[in-house]
């Protein structure tokens, strides 16, 4: 049996298939999930499960390097927002219109996880990202400049 993290199957399962620059979308209950995408469904009832604890177990599961919000959520759900600015607060942040988080990005995600919120604009993409300590750790490997932020991150809490 598995000691942690994510016991759920198909959503463990999914989460191991993603790579670099891979979106992976945690929505609320009722999103228009396109029938090309991978969905893993976890709606039970009502909040079962909450949005913001389905986002924070994703979150050890992965490396995200980016978050897409709807622009509604920063002005019209600041509990929301706030969850994921803090939960996030390695990646930078991006907005986007409502009908692009229905439209573009469920089209561009690889997996969307279906929460049973009742939370307005409770959509949030995650870009995937890399371990950038790790993959850049062999000697005469240089670090690309875009991850420079990324990496001093990293050494600041080594130390």
């Amino acid at each position: 049996m598995k000691r942690n993290g994510i016991l759920n199957a198909q959503l463990s399962g999914a989460l191991a298939t993603l790579g670099h620059t891979d979106l992976v979308m945690v929505v609320d209950a009722g999103f228009p999930i396109p029938s090309t995408a991978t969905r893993v469904d976890l709606a039970i009832a009502e909040d079962l499960p909450k949005l913001e604890t389905v986002l924070e177990l994703v979150s050890r599961e992965l490396i995200v390097e980016g978050v897409v919000l709807a622009e509604d959520v920063v002005t019209h759900n600041e509990p929301l927002a706030a969850f994921v600015q803090e939960t996030f607060s390695d990646a930078p942040l991006e907005t986007r219109s409502h009908a692009d988080m229905l439209g573009e990005m469920a089209q561009r995600a690889k997996i969307i996880i279906r929460t049973g919120a009742f939370n307005p604009w409770g959509n949030v993409g995650l870009v995937c990202g890399v371990d950038v300590p790790r993959w850049f750790d062999e000697p005469g490997v240089v670090v690309p400049d875009y991850y420079q932020d990324r990496m001093r991150a990293a050494e600041s809490r080594t130390d």
